[in-house]
């Protein structure tokens, strides 16, 4: 399993494959360039429904240190959302797909030179039939499609033409972590700053050893 967890963990964004899309920009709200999203799979059958995992996400569990960092790449936490309204973190065709969902944790992240912001949603769903509809939501077109909404305090300068997304279903959760650069400027990398949020999906992964 730990072996597993890491593999997961460490897939850039860039990585070729089916479930991998880019995105041309357009649209009323922002969306990532480049989007990865996996749908659930039978790793994750112990928590399959929230029936069978009933104990609410909490900040601490989720959010456990105030900052993450991956090779070299470090992001510092500046705030944390509990909503209980799922439908007011997303939009487009994913309001509908969050029918049902029971609360869903939101942070902010940035790098200290302000150059990386970043953000980080999961969702608490009924089971995993409806996390792969939510990931299904946000990998659809850009017409008619829909995706996370930004968070109140994200920087105005943040460049979703150039950032990247990874969605992933684990059992019943949905988890989403969204990396881009602030401001004009020269290319930023965003490998580890993207690896390292998406770290924060352990949080489902630690719910399967319970």
């Amino acid at each position: 399993m730990r072996k597993w967890i890491a593999a997961a963990v460490a897939v850039p964004v860039v990585a070729a494959g089916a479930a991998a899309f880019l995105w041309l920009r357009g649209g009323d709200l922002p969306r990532p360039a480049t989007l990865r999203s996996e749908t659930t799979s039978a790793i994750y059958a112990p928590i399959a429904t929230r029936a069978a995992d009933p104990a609410p996400l909490t900040v601490g569990e989720v959010f456990p240190t105030g900052s993450v960092a991956a090779g070299g790449a470090t992001l510092a936490r500046q705030g944390t959302e509990t909503l209980t309204d799922c439908a007011a973190a997303v939009w487009g065709d994913a309001e509908e797909a969050v029918a049902g969902c029971g609360q869903a944790l939101r942070a902010r992240y940035a790098t200290a030179d302000g150059r990386v912001f970043g953000q980080f949603v999961i969702f608490n769903l009924a089971d995993a039939a409806a996390a792969d509809r939510l990931v299904r939501a946000f990998s659809g077109p850009r017409d008619g499609g829909g995706f996370v909404r930004l968070a109140p305090g994200a920087p105005a300068g943040f460049g979703a033409a150039r950032s990247w997304a990874q969605v992933r279903a684990l059992g019943h959760y949905v988890t989403v972590s969204w990396v881009g650069p602030v401001g004009g400027g020269g290319r930023v990398d965003l490998t580890y700053p993207q690896v390292a949020l998406d770290s924060l999906s352990l949080a489902v992964q630690r719910r399967l050893t319970r």
